[in-house]
């Protein structure tokens, strides 16, 4: 059965080009010249998706959208407003479009978008079959229903099953962590372990013990026999977080773990055979690390064949609502409070920042707004008080010291570790971030905190 969209506009010309554009595509089309009548039809018809022109006489679009939602749950609304109101596109997806044009736009360009939103509308539709069923597909702990999101959805759906290793890409917060879980979780390795290792938080000389294990006496300290990482995930996955972190020299008996599935631990001789596959994942561009001889090309391209790329926050701002309400409902039950939602003019604060740190930044805002809200709505004045603690480590630096009356030396020491203590609690505790923030390697965190003997966990939210 062809997928059904309906076309409001009001303009008979640019109706019947949609109409033909569409149609060619495959779809099934009705239409509506006024916003009154396209929601008496999205009522009545069993329509995938809504595409509705803003001016119209009588009700405009950004009114219908509501009455839309009421009329048609859970079918998407792709909004058209001309260029000199683009904003009002904006506004829109605000209010729960799931995305805008702005006239004219090319047909081509209509088409990759409508193509997204079936795709996504075919998933939910699996999803909810599968609900039905009495299952819990593990994709809906990803949240967001926006294009760049379903997309991500929909390769994760079609990787997560075959038996090849995965390289999943994006920025600090994007959530490759839960990507990685729902992975695994979807894989027919599921039932077996997941075991995690943060290249960037491990010192360069312990690193290849931990992963690949050693054997007793292999050096001082080595008093009996340990496995590695790979040997605990038997028949499971391995994680290796901030992969571009890899110590070069390591590089190439990875390789082979990544080729072969086998590598000696360290003073060992008989090769060990792993039955695990592996997900790694990094916040840098391996392309670069590998053109400025940080990172191997044999091990890039090895690892760059099924590869994930998560989109940062800034460009999927239309699943901030739905973020809100999940982090919210996260808060009130830390918290035991009891807030019921986000203003508008709070939500209109959150749609206009950039979100340097992402889903994690995020989250964070959200929960230090509902602690410092007084009501049942987070306010503007809530969220002014929660960025006040969450903007970047750069501005969150407190007065400097002068280092009058101590040396040189110890002055510098400490304004050292306050930068690191700010950096820390700008972060939320997370290293990886304020490394980032501070312009230092995370392992060259890591040596500076075991210098100040300065506990990240102290800076946890």
């Amino acid at each position: 059965m062809a997928e059904r969209i309906l076309v409001v506009d009001d303009d008979r010309a640019f109706q019947g080009m949609l109409v033909e554009a569409l149609t060619d595509k495959g779809y099934e089309v009705d239409t509506a010249s006024t916003a009154e009548d396209g929601i008496k039809k999205a009522g009545a018809g069993d329509f995938d998706l809504i595409l509705h022109d803003i001016k119209l006489p009588g009700m405009s679009g950004l009114d219908a959208l509501p009455h839309l939602s009421d009329a048609a749950p859970g079918v998407d609304v792709i909004v058209m407003t001309g260029y000199a109101s683009k904003d009002s596109g904006v506004v829109a997806m605000q209010r729960g479009a799931y995305d805008y044009f702005t006239k004219p736009f090319s047909l081509s360009e209509m088409e990759v978008v409508v193509r997204r939103a079936m795709e996504k509308r075919r998933m939910q539709v699996e999803l909810q079959e599968l609900k039905r069923r009495g299952g819990a597909s593990p994709l809906n702990n990803i949240i967001g229903q926006s294009a760049p999101m379903m997309a991500v959805k929909e390769r994760i759906a079609r990787i997560a099953g075959l038996n090849t290793d995965v390289l999943i890409m994006g920025e600090t917060g994007t959530g490759k962590e839960l990507v990685s879980d729902t992975i695994h979780a979807l894989s027919g390795r599921a039932k077996g372990p997941f075991v995690k290792i943060n290249c960037a938080a491990i010192p360069e000389n312990l690193i290849e013990s931990e992963l690949f294990g050693h054997e007793k006496g292999a050096f001082t300290g080595a008093n009996t026999m340990k496995q590695g990482k790979f040997e605990l995930a038997k028949t499971g996955s391995v994680m290796l977080d901030e992969i571009g972190d890899m110590p070069l020299h390591l590089q190439p008996k990875l390789l082979r773990a990544v080729e072969q599935k086998q590598a000696e631990r360290v003073g060992g001789a008989k090769p060990i055979k792993y039955d695990v596959r592996i997900i790694a994942a990094t916040n840098q561009e391996l392309e670069q690390r590998v053109q400025e001889g940080q990172f191997r090309s044999d091990l890039y391209y090895r690892l760059n064949v099924a590869t994930l790329i998560l989109p940062p926050l800034r460009e999927r701002k239309s699943d901030l609502p739905q973020l809100a309400e999940f982090f919210l409902d996260r808060a009130n039950r830390r918290l035991g409070t009891d807030i019921v939602g986000v203003t508008a003019a709070a939500m209109e604060i959150f749609f206009n920042y950039d979100w340097p740190g992402n889903v994690r930044q995020f989250a964070n805002a959200v929960e230090r707004a509902a602690i410092f809200c007084t009501s049942t709505t987070i306010s503007p004045a809530d969220v002014d008080q929660a960025f006040s603690n969450t903007r970047p480590a750069a501005d969150a630096m407190m007065t400097l010291p002068t280092g009058e009356g101590l040396p040189l030396k110890q002055a510098l020491i400490d304004y050292e570790k306050m930068l690191i203590e700010n950096a820390l609690r700008a972060c939320g505790g997370t290293q990886t971030e304020a490394a980032r923030a501070l312009g230092v390697s995370a392992k060259n965190l890591w040596n500076k905190l075991k210098k100040h003997s300065i506990d990240p966990a102290a800076f946890k939210l």
